[in-house]
């Protein structure tokens, strides 16, 4: 936190405000916020909502353009932030930007193959017309590092709250149904990454596999993510190739097939034991909120 809080005071951006939620952490975080004279929003823990935060959060928020970051994403430079918000500043369309994630100095070679597949060096601005060519990639996005203005995000009620995760990528989506485009900035770059064990990527893409079952909108309407796995398959062996780390290939392999089956089983929990699912998925207090509903919540 007092990386990301330090570059932030160095940027070429003035804030209007400097919002940071925490969700009763036991560390230093609400103290390291307030010297950087951030105005600290304590909620607890078991209330933390990814859609809903975060739209409490936007409303609160008094400036036109919101600027949404983790904790653990640091902005490379100190022009970070005015490159992202450019596009907003230029085109009135845009509702959305978000920036390119470059991995961690400690990234193994696996995560750092994931954000140059993720986040390439090119810039792209994408609208609802181009999910005829590019699929679900049209509605991809990142929290962790983006810009929205704030009226279009209204128009939207916010956030969806109740989501297992994805509630930036729904709000893309329902965006660009509005008319709006949403702009990728490769050269507002900020560094996160993950190193997950093969468990978490299980978890993860188990998680996704709700989400995609549970807003049956977003598969239907900007079709299925198989043809990204493919290329993602494809990128994966190349990059390999090209770092000379071609004893990696097995355990790529083998993270592919523990992705795509919990991807699987995230698309088919309803038929799983409940007292299973909370094991099989990343956000486990998630299902605890949400027991008496997770039942139905195949009905969506």
């Amino acid at each position: 936190m007092r990386e990301l809080l330090s570059v932030l005071s160095r940027q070429t951006v003035l804030f209007h405000e400097l919002l940071v939620v925490d969700s009763s952490s036991r560390d230093q975080t609400v103290t390291i916020a307030k010297e950087f004279g951030a105005e600290v929003v304590v909620i607890p823990q078991k209330e933390f909502d990814h859609g809903g935060t975060r739209t409490m959060i936007s409303r609160m928020a008094r400036g036109d353009i919101l600027i949404f970051l983790t904790q653990d994403a640091v902005p490379v430079s100190t022009d970070a932030l005015e490159k992202l918000i450019q596009p907003l500043l230029l085109d009135e369309m845009i509702a959305v930007t978000y920036g390119r994630q470059l991995p961690n100095r400690d990234a193994t070679v696996l995560a750092a193959h994931l954000r140059s597949f993720n986040y390439p060096a090119q810039a792209v601005v994408r609208s609802f017309a181009d999910r005829q060519q590019l699929g679900f990639r049209t509605v991809f996005v990142s929290n962790s590092f983006a810009a929205y203005r704030k009226t279009a995000l209204a128009e939207i009620d916010y956030f969806k709250s109740g989501l297992i995760f994805g509630e930036d990528t729904c709000a893309v989506g329902r965006l660009l149904m509005q008319g709006y485009k949403v702009a990728y900035v490769a050269d507002a770059m900020v560094f996160h990454s993950h190193n997950y064990s093969c468990v978490q990527e299980f978890r993860r893409s188990f998680d996704i596999g709700v989400l995609h079952v549970t807003e049956k909108w977003l598969l239907a309407t900007y079709g299925h993510a198989e043809g990204i796995g493919r290329q993602y398959v494809r990128s994966g062996v190349s990059y390999l190739f090209d770092v000379k780390k071609r004893a990696l290939l097995p355990n790529f392999f083998w993270r592919v097939v523990v992705k795509f089956l919990g991807y699987k089983l995230g698309r088919n929990f309803q038929l799983l034991p409940q007292w299973l699912i909370p094991f099989l998925s990343m956000h486990r207090s998630w299902w605890a909120r949400h027991r008496d509903a997770s039942a139905s919540l195949h009905l969506l």
